[in-house]
């Protein structure tokens, strides 16, 4: 904003950023979050001194209010009119055929879930989204719409852009929220995940008291069911709880080495003296 001084037009002085606005500290820390910059810098353009703007505005807390809901993105920026301008950030949402065919392929790799559970989004995340022919990451100008209450008809204006490294750095922190841009919450991907693979793992179920048939030529032919090594019931002692009437069935473990190190840390998160 400007005014007439008494050398001419001269800048009206900032306001100062509000308490409660949100410091970005280093956005792009975690590959996805430095993907999601990369993406936007590229599909946006525009003036590199428009970004460069938006970057100091998002170190100096001037973004506040962000809510993400859905493939929409709403904040407020303080600038130097009384009045904070109003942005909103919106991506195209996946279609239910899309969800349902990445969903799979990450069933398909344990993984994944483990990976993303220790909030850590697996390297190759991608992979599975472009097998469905669209990717997690913008990759066009009609992948994005932006919008901000400013006056500056640049696109983006460095109000939207301080949104958006504002959006990289929550998205390092939590890469479900990447997921809910593309119209999935996280509650629904990992259920999704869940029903994909006890659908993989789950054997047919047969009644056990029934004999389980098979089919040979045109006749059904009965199975003989085995029972289940075991001790059979029978009165027990005192003793029977120290020593086993008979020999255990053998038992054997196996222990596969986590894929995320420090996966209770991630879930933790920074300590608060941190910040």
């Amino acid at each position: 904003m400007s005014r007439w001084g008494d050398w001419g037009w001269k800048s009206a002085p900032k306001k100062p950023p509000p308490e409660h606005g949100i410091k970005m500290k280093k956005a792009g820390s975690t590959w996805w979050g430095q993907r999601w910059l990369e993406a936007l810098e590229r599909v946006l353009g525009g003036d590199s001194g428009r970004l460069a703007r938006g970057r100091t505005y998002a170190r100096a807390g001037r973004t506040h209010d962000l809510v993400i809901r859905g493939g929409e993105v709403t904040a407020k920026v303080t600038g130097s009119r009384p009045r904070p301008y109003a942005i909103s950030l919106k991506l195209g949402q996946f279609s239910d055929a899309v969800w349902e065919k990445a969903i799979a392929g990450m069933a398909g790799q344990a993984r994944y879930a483990a990976e993303l559970l220790a909030g850590t989004m697996p390297q190759e995340i991608d992979a599975v989204f472009l097998a469905a022919k669209v990717s997690l990451f913008p990759q066009s100008r009609k992948d994005l719409t932006t919008s901000c209450s400013c006056p500056d008809w640049g696109d983006p204006c460095k109000h939207v852009a301080a949104t958006h490294y504002v959006l990289g750095e929550a998205l390092d922190g939590d890469p479900f929220l990447l997921f809910e841009l593309r119209g999935r919450t996280k509650e629904q991907v990992l259920g999704g995940l869940r029903a994909a693979r006890v659908g993989e793992t789950r054997p047919a179920a047969t009644s056990p008291s029934t004999p389980a048939k098979r089919r040979r030529g045109t006749r059904a032919v009965a199975e003989p069911v085995s029972e289940a090594p075991g001790v059979k019931p029978g009165k027990l002692t005192p003793a029977d709880y120290d020593v086993p009437r008979a020999p255990l069935p053998a038992l054997s473990f196996s222990f596969d080495a986590p894929v995320v190190h420090g996966a209770v840390l991630r879930q933790l998160g920074a300590p608060a003296s941190w910040g």
